[in-house]
């Protein structure tokens, strides 16, 4: 008889299913855009079965989709167990535009589909094949909770189910067999005895090395008061009231080349360059609507703390930073110079470590406590905006023989904030994918004719050339090769396919971490961007 098997959720992880409410649905997602290669059907639709069988045989590298949530008795705390009712059928949706399909109407369909919460009586993820687009063309719109990955975890997904050379010959499916799920009073003991050991662990490594535990407690104790000294409500915007369950969505995407030549010619960092086109259109949108703000205008960075050995792996290694953007500053120059010096100040005093120690504190709570503190964030508004920024990778990516030409990314709304920016560059561009409350920004296209107006700005000013928004680019191959996809986080099970693991080939294309903390050696924290 096989052995039970389950995986506890980290706190962190759990906090994401704490900030689920009917209205704020925490999944993140990416709408990705290719050209039809043989999939293209003689009908001029999509062959959406040999995607299934792709996907299908791709399962194997990414053990966390063929798994569900359970709770443990007394404490609650959230587990992953393997489905025993899994139906990849389920899971892989098929969607089509009125023919031929504009980027209007896609980004009205995204919308829709991104309005729906998953199910948690299933593994937490979607794709939807979404045919029709003109040239033949279509999108895959893939939807994963947040609880399940982070940025850097999903570009890794992404890996294990693409490749990076075109191949229209499917592989093989291997036999799955669910394991069984753990008996509550099995649960009860583990769980029992798994905190006892952490805190004994926690008191040795006081006793043996005190000095070290006492630095590292100051650094992080330190950065935790400047967190808290931050706090408090945020001033109120047209985007920052309660949200409604519908979304508007809408993108663009500039040329990665012209952005780093805005860094070169300015200083800072293709974040700061971001962060500062960010708050140019922040500061558009309110001369606009004619808002006159009662505070600092407060933003989200999510900071990755994800180590190099800990690429694979799912769920979420990220902190955060709360920072003030210069929303007023109208001179691009020295907006630019104003992001430069935040960040440069957020990486000094290490930051992002204290809202990292809250999470680990939270370790030793149950899933109770989380929910109440999630309940409280949300409602708090403690930001106006989040911003988050993706490293993806360089090369282009393929579904079988189809190429990706695009790929705009998603992140949730919360409690309270109608208006997020999320950016994932890929093959030599970044894409910015904008998400709205429907009821909040009505005027969701003029916002993004600001963001493109704040970067004309900066390259005006950088001396650069700036290439028009393509919404929907063809890239070049690239002649770096990240390997076929190994598993996502199938530990000790040596399961590889021919050419090498995805998460070795990721690890060389993608930029490295160039932040270091007082952590540890062996874990990094960056914006969770490009740098």
């Amino acid at each position: 008889m096989r052995a039970s098997f389950y995986e506890r959720l980290s706190a962190l992880d759990q906090s994401f299913l704490a900030f689920e409410t009917p209205n704020a649905y925490m999944h993140v997602a990416l709408t990705a855009i290719f050209e039809p290669g043989s999939l293209s059907t003689p009908q001029g639709g999509v062959d959406v079965g040999r995607i299934r069988q792709h996907i299908a045989a791709r399962l194997r590298f990414i053990p966390r989709y063929r798994q569900r949530l359970m709770h443990t008795p007394v404490m609650s705390d959230a587990i992953w167990v393997d489905d025993d009712r899994f139906d990849l059928g389920y899971h892989v949706r098929h969607a089509s535009l009125p023919r031929p399909g504009g980027e209007r109407q896609l980004q009205r369909r995204c919308a829709e589909i991104l309005e729906r919460p998953l199910d948690r009586q299933h593994p937490l993820w979607e794709v939807w094949i979404i045919e029709g687009l003109s040239g033949g063309r279509f999108a895959m719109l893939s939807k994963v909770h947040h609880c399940m990955v982070d940025g850097i975890a999903g570009v890794d997904i992404l890996a294990a189910l693409l490749g990076t050379e075109p191949c229209a010959t499917l592989e093989p499916i291997e036999a799955w067999a669910p394991r069984p799920m753990p008996a509550d009073r099995e649960l009860l003991g583990t769980e029992m005895r798994r905190r006892t050991r952490a805190a004994i662990g926690l008191v040795r490594d006081a006793v043996r090395e005190p000095r070290r535990m006492g630095r590292d407690l100051g650094a992080r104790a330190a950065a935790l008061i400047r967190l808290l000294g931050r706090l408090g409500r945020a001033p109120s915007t047209p985007f920052n009231q309660p949200i409604g369950p519908h979304r508007r969505v809408d993108w663009l995407s500039f040329e990665l080349a012209t952005i780093k030549a805005i860094r070169n010619q300015l200083g800072g960092t293709i974040n700061d360059v971001v962060l500062t086109t960010v708050a140019g259109a922040i500061g558009k949108f309110l001369a606009r609507r004619r808002i006159e703000l009662g505070g600092e205008f407060r933003t989200v960075i999510p900071v990755s703390v994800r180590g190099a050995d800990e690429r694979g792996v799912p769920g979420n290694r990220v902190s955060v930073w709360l920072t003030a953007l210069p929303v007023h500053e109208r001179d691009a120059r020295r907006r630019l110079a104003a992001v430069r010096a935040l960040t440069l100040q957020l990486k000094d005093d290490h930051d992002a470590m204290g809202a990292e120690i809250v999470t680990q504190a939270a370790e030793w709570t149950t899933a109770n406590v989380i929910k109440l503190a999630a309940q409280f964030i949300n409602y708090a508004r403690c930001f106006n905006l989040i911003v988050t920024n993706v490293p993806g990778p360089p090369v282009p990516f393929y579904l079988l023989d189809a190429r990706m030409a695009a790929a705009y990314p998603h992140l949730p709304l919360f409690e309270n904030q109608g208006l997020g920016v999320a950016l994932f560059s890929y093959a030599g561009r970044l894409y910015w994918g904008v998400g709205a409350d429907w009821n909040q920004m009505s005027d969701l296209g003029e916002f993004m004719r600001e963001v493109a107006e704040a970067f004309d700005e900066l390259c005006a000013v950088a001396g650069v050339s700036a290439a028009a928004p393509a919404p929907l680019p063809t890239v070049q191959r690239a002649a770096v090769l990240i390997p076929p996809a190994a598993p996502i986080a199938a530990r000790g099970r040596g399961a590889r396919t021919r050419g090498g693991s995805a998460a070795d080939g990721l690890r060389r294309a993608l930029p490295s971490p160039r932040l270091d903390t007082a952590r540890s050696s062996r874990s990094t924290v960056r914006p969770a961007g490009p740098r």
